[in-house]
């Protein structure tokens, strides 16, 4: 039987119970649970991180043993791949359904649309935040930004960036940083952002604004998404995503040959 795990923050009011898959915990719950997860932790004021788990964070976790922290300190780790999706099943470990990233990112704009809750969105190059606002605001047309602020900022301009956001008294904050920047920079403020509910969104915002297109829904379910943006961007992800799948392979191999010969 797989290990069930709690969230890190033990003290919560709110829970939601996490599975390890290949050491990693990951959270056992639907799209509408992990919303409904959200919309607790804001209300009761909580403080809770959502980390976006696949196949490349997964690996490179092997090795940096700083993402690897920042990973297992978050109270909400989301099966953003498929590939953690299908080594889950093959490993004998049920969770209902892929949630990635961009469509809970997505479902949680909408409840902020009819709660009232007030997001602030980090990240991305300054004309596609800006796009990406103007998109988001005509999908979710009640919905009130408590602010937003481009990605590209150095390391002096930390604290400014941190004090807007603080001072904005947001409901939620979607980080559009990359992998490791966006780990650091929460690993270093989170507790002085003063935001109850934080979500890495990675190239997300990107895809709201249409700079990027998604795969479509058949290509998602076959878990070809990565194939779809290495099409899209084969210069820059053609051999990343070639070195991180056949590592993913090796890891997944493993736990399988582990898991065939215990259970002789």
């Amino acid at each position: 039987m797989p290990d069930s795990i709690e969230p890190a923050r033990a003290n919560s009011i709110a829970t939601i119970c996490h599975e390890k898959v290949l050491n990693v915990p990951v959270a056992r719950a639907s799209l509408n649970e992990t919303v409904a997860f959200v919309d607790q932790t804001i209300r009761n004021r909580q403080s809770v991180q959502h980390v976006s788990m696949n196949v490349a964070k997964l690996v490179a976790m092997r090795s940096d043993s700083m993402l690897r922290s920042d990973v297992r300190s978050s109270e909400l780790v989301g099966v953003d791949g498929m590939g953690i999706f299908w080594a889950a099943r093959l490993l004998g470990i049920h969770l209902p359904e892929r949630v990635a990233g961009i469509d809970l990112m997505n479902a949680l704009l909408d409840l902020c649309a009819k709660r009232g809750y007030r997001p602030y969105l980090l990240g991305a190059r300054q004309d596609v935040l800006t796009v990406a606002v103007a998109e988001i605001q005509k999908s979710y047309p009640s919905l009130k930004f408590a602010g937003w602020r481009n990605g590209y900022f150095s390391a002096e301009e930390e604290s400014a960036v941190v004090e807007q956001i603080r001072s904005a008294k947001a409901d939620c904050l979607f980080v559009g940083l990359p992998t490791p920047k966006k780990e650091r920079f929460l690993a270093r403020y989170r507790k002085t952002l003063g935001v109850p509910f934080i979500m890495g969104v990675g190239g997300s915002l990107d895809v709201s604004a249409g700079y990027v297109r998604r795969a479509p829904r058949t290509v998602q379910a076959l878990g070809l998404e990565w194939l779809f943006r290495v099409i899209q961007e084969p210069t820059r992800l053609g051999p990343r995503y070639l070195k991180t799948n056949a590592a993913f392979t090796m890891i997944l191999l493993k736990a399988l040959l582990a898991r065939y010969v215990t259970a002789k």
